[in-house]
Formats: C-alpha cells, sequence, structure tokens
C-alpha cells in the first residue's frame, strides 16, 4: 500500500512505523512500548487531536484494536528546543530547486532532539513547499549551502550529481597555519569511522578521500583556507585539515572529541566552527543550464583572531 498523502504540520511531516507480530490489545499499547520516549498519556493525547493516522490517512482512537502488517503515521513533537538566533536564506528558487544558505548550529534535517530548529522544516514553513528534500548535507556546526529538490520525479537526477561527484563545492576554513604543509595541495588518505563517537580517523590503505587545499589569506599563526573536496567523506575536510596539523577553529571534534552539552544547555552562539560552505557548481540535469550558485558570504579572518586569543593554535576548543 502506497503512503498517504499527509499535511505537514508546522512545517513537520508525518513519520512511519510499520507494525509487527504481537501482543498488543490496542495501538496505544503498542505505540506506548514501541516508542516510551513519548509517554502512554501524550499519545493518547495526539490521538485526541487527530495526529495519529492509519495507511489511509484516517485517525486512530485510543480504543483502536491493535492491527499487525499495517503501518501508522505520527507527527513529532518536541517539548523544547534551543533557538538557533540566526536566520537562514534562500539563495536560488525555480520550479524544481531551492538552495538556501544553513546559518552555524542549525541541522539539515529533524534528528533526535532538533525538530522545528532544522533547515528543511524552517523552509517548509517559510515556503510552504512539503516535497522539500535534501539532495545533500552538511554538518549541524557547518554554515552554508545546501540543494533541495522540489519535484519527486526529478529527485534521483538531482541527487546522482553528488553521487556521481560532478558538483564542485568550495569551502572556506580558518586554521592555524603548519610550516610542515606546502600549499596549494592535494590532499588524499584514507577516512573510516573510529573508536571516537562521530569522528573520523585515517587509516593506511587506498584513499577514498580527496581535497584540493589553498591558503587564501593569513595574519599571525592563523589562516584562512578555500577547500574543495572532491569526494564526500563524513567530516572530510575537518579530518584532512586536523590531520595535517590544523585543525579547524572551534571544532569540538578534531582533534580532541569535547564533551557534549546536556539538552538543556544552549550551544556558545559566539564561537561557531569556522567552516562555510560557500559555493556549488553543476550542470542542471533538467533544465541543462549550468548553475553556479555563491551563498554571498565569506570567514572573517579578523574575528577569527579575536577568538583565537583565547585558545592557542595547537590546543583550541570549539564547537563543532
Amino acid at each position: 500500500m502506497s503512503k498517504p498523502t499527509l499535511p505537514t504540520i508546522n512545517g513537520v511531516s508525518a513519520s512511519c512505523v510499520a507494525l509487527p507480530d504481537g501482543p498488543w490489545p490496542t495501538m496505544l499499547d503498542y505505540l506506548a512500548q514501541r516508542i516510551p520516549a513519548v509517554s502512554r498519556e501524550d499519545w493518547a493525547d495526539r490521538m485526541g487531536k487527530g495526529e495519529v493516522v492509519d495507511a489511509h490517512g484516517h485517525p486512530i482512537s485510543v480504543d483502536t484494536p491493535y492491527r499487525a502488517h499495517t503501518k501508522l503515521y505520527y507527527w513529532r513533537s518536541l517539548p523544547f528546543e534551543h533557538r538557533v538566533p540566526f536566520d537562514e536564506e534562500v539563495v536560488f528558487q525555480d520550479d524544481y530547486l531551492v538552495v538556501a544558505y544553513k546559518p552555524h548550529f542549525l541541522p539539515v534535517t529533524p534528528k533526535g532532539r532538533y525538530l522545528q530548529e532544522t533547515l528543511l522544516v524552517r523552509l517548509k514553513r517559510k515556503l510552504g513547499i512539503d516535497t522539500l528534500v535534501p539532495m545533500h548535507r552538511i554538518d549541524r556546526e557547518t554554515a552554508g549551502l545546501v540543494a533541495f529538490t522540489i519535484q519527486p520525479h526529478t529527485r534521483n537526477a538531482y541527487q546522482a550529481l553528488f553521487r556521481d561527484k560532478v558538483v564542485n563545492k568550495t569551502y572556506e576554513a580558518i586554521a592555524p597555519l603548519s610550516k610542515a604543509v606546502a600549499l596549494p595541495m592535494v590532499y588524499r588518505s584514507r577516512l573510516a569511522e573510529s573508536e571516537r563517537f562521530m569522528a573520523m580517523h585515517e587509516v593506511a590503505g587506498t584513499p577514498n578521500a580527496e581535497t584540493r587545499i589553498e591558503l587564501i589569506e593569513s595574519a599571525g599563526d592563523w589562516g584562512r583556507f578555500k577547500l574543495q573536496p572532491v569526494t564526500g567523506q563524513k567530516h572530510q575536510l575537518r579530518a584532512h585539515m586536523s590531520a595535517l596539523g590544523m585543525p579547524l577553529l572551534n571544532d569540538q571534534i578534531y582533534p580532541e572529541l569535547l564533551p557534549a552539552l546536556p539538552p538543556e544547555v544552549a550551544p556558545d552562539f559566539s564561537r561557531p566552527l569556522q567552516l562555510l560552505a560557500q559555493s556549488l557548481s553543476f550542470m542542471d540535469p533538467i533544465t541543462a543550464q549550468q548553475r553556479d550558485i555563491h551563498c554571498g558570504r565569506s570567514l572573517d579572518l579578523t574575528s577569527a583572531l579575536r577568538q583565537s586569543d583565547q585558545s592557542s593554535p595547537t590546543d583550541q576548543p570549539g564547537e563543532a
């Protein structure tokens, strides 16, 4: 059975859960056990508001009998989220694509404790386009361009651009200088998941990550760099710069993983990771037009130097 056409609620699309064989008398009994992060009382309240529906899009009640091998749909909500005090901006839009500037600290899509404060949900609310789907991702801590498809039937063609590595991406970064690194350079290594939570590290083997690195300007022990990833491994730019002895300013993962903040504590919004996804360039597979999209922003080395007064180039704290 195909997914029912469901509206968004405050920009949030419905989540789906498949129902296995089991002993639950009612749908409420199943959800209370299957997703205990939401209390039984909260599930009952959502059902009363029509926010839990069956595979046909019909609301279910607290007394609806359990029925295995079907699906339920519901809209996620969170009791509290820290407001990210920076605004997103649409920098390009046509009938097929939306390209937006994502500020630091804002995730691209809902996950875990992030829902309303995500770029996707903000854009759905702002533009009223429920079919938006990201073509790619950048880290929550990174600012810059993210592209979204609008039409479901063109989605694969656009996402294939990133899978086939035919999108030219340019980033800016601020990091300490290293006398041991001759620039410009092309840096290659093999990256793999490390035992440290979230982090990547270099391992022996055929390189699977390639980054072009160029110094744009310098001041004191710091530099502003142009980074062009040829490949798209997780945390590639951050891991490569750290491996070269030039970890990005305000990176909380590289070279050292710093403790995560408790959910009730807001990030230090004054110390963003100094990494900016500045431009995207590709041939549009639908319109056959060349797209050269720039976010209209650049990192400020002078401002970064003021931050570096409180952290040495070789041992710096920061936001990942």
